[in-house]
């Protein structure tokens, strides 16, 4: 997993097994955390007895990361990996690792709850486990279920309510005291649900993106639709009701962030070379209302927001994998010359060096994908060939003199 997450005055990256955070404001040491030379997981009984518990050897796990997820006020960073590790860190005053859990499945998507009291673990399963910052050393706690992967979870800023997407498209609204208590179900995609934000100015507004190449906005509360729009290539426009044009052209929304006062949101598609900006708009029909499109040189790999409120998109060049954008009144401009960039940049380039080729070039979602067959087409296409068929038979057999000359005929 290739990503970039502001931590506070920290820009964090995350490449392949490393950790890597890069100070913004002053020139100083990035910190490093490689997960190939991490602590190990302890073996169980049975794996030090050849053929113990009867099953067959676990699979080790490459060390990748598979997910990162910091707090709401930059103090706390969590990772987890391919190896089933649980990494929580704290960066005051500098940079430590706190603690080092396992979970028990690899896991989707990390979500710290508001109050930074617990860590909430989504995973391929469909399970979500919590896990305490307080007590770093605690076991998790499963809280809910889905039937199917969870690709995306988030928690609404008054830690009321726990949002998750599966691959099923479901998005669940549950309570995150009462997990088992659904507050709603937000239905409409027609696609995998890879994406999902809560904005803190807006905190009983869901944004959603999915497989279905659409951004939603919700309600929270009651799973209500308020818009819907495609982000394909042509120009925005609303989407119709009960749309969404679905099928595996659309391109899959891969990230949601919102600017630190929540007026402005970017949407990134998998493998598509340009961000698209919108604002959200309390009053007037329209709440979500598109702002602009940022072109870029290389597809983005992932985006977020510093607490300035500039937006920093981490791309797939090894020559400029970074790019620093500022909002004037009525656009994004691209910023070349600034200090913050240079610094970060630099020492952050060595380990873009070092990142599997195949990390960057590949579609993560693109086994979630579901094929759609148009049944209706086919069979409309099938009757229509029966029915000309058999008015060619009516019109031979009503020729007029055939079947006579055919009974008259001397031998």
């Amino acid at each position: 997993m290739v990503a970039v997450e502001s931590c506070g005055q920290w820009t964090v990256f995350s490449c392949d097994q490393k950790l890597v955070a890069v100070p913004r404001r002053e020139k100083g040491e990035a910190f490093v955390f490689d997960c190939s030379a991490a602590e190990k997981r302890p073996k169980k009984p049975q794996d030090e007895t050849p053929g113990g518990g009867g099953g067959t050897p676990e699979d080790p796990g490459s060390d990748r990361i598979l997910a990162v997820a910091a707090s709401a006020s930059g103090k706390l960073l969590a990772l987890t990996d391919d190896s089933k590790r649980l990494v929580l860190f704290s960066n005051e005053p500098s940079w430590r690792r706190v603690s080092t859990r396992w979970v028990a499945r690899k896991c989707t998507a990390l979500a710290f709850s508001w109050s930074e009291e617990e860590l909430l673990v989504a995973d391929k399963s469909g399970d979500v486990y919590s896990f305490s910052v307080a007590a770093p050393q605690a076991e998790g706690e499963l809280k809910m279920g889905h039937l199917s992967m969870l690709l995306a979870v988030t928690v609404s800023p008054d830690d009321r309510y726990v949002v998750t997407g599966d691959r099923d498209e479901k998005i669940r609204v549950s309570r995150l005291g009462a997990p088992h208590n659904i507050q709603a179900f937000c239905l409409g995609h027609r696609q995998f649900v890879s994406a999902l934000h809560v904005s803190s100015r807006h905190p009983l507004w869901l944004l959603s993106g999915s497989g279905d190449g659409t951004v939603k906005l919700w309600e929270v509360e009651t799973g209500h639709r308020l818009q819907s729009r495609g982000l394909g290539k042509e120009e925005e426009e609303e989407e119709v009701e009960g749309g969404g044009r679905g099928g595996s052209e659309s391109p899959a929304v891969s990230r949601i962030v919102s600017s630190p006062d929540g007026r402005h949101v970017a949407v990134q598609c998998e493998r598509v070379s340009t961000l698209q900006l919108f604002s959200l708009e309390p009053e007037g029909e329209d709440k979500l209302v598109p702002h602009s499109r940022l072109p870029l040189p290389h597809c983005p790999l992932d985006v977020t927001f510093d607490p300035e409120g500039r937006l920093w998109v981490l791309l797939d060049s090894s020559d400029a994998p970074l790019r620093l954008y500022r909002n004037t009144q009525s656009s994004w401009e691209c910023v070349a010359d600034d200090p913050d960039l240079s610094r970060v940049t630099e020492a952050f380039r060595p380990h873009w060096q070092t990142l599997d080729a195949s990390v960057r070039n590949s579609d993560r979602f693109q086994q979630l994908h579901k094929s759609s067959y148009d049944n209706v087409s086919t069979y409309l296409q099938k009757k229509e060939q029966r029915l000309q068929e058999q008015q060619l038979k009516r019109s031979r057999a009503a020729t007029p003199g055939r079947n006579k000359k055919a009974k008259g005929a001397a031998p």
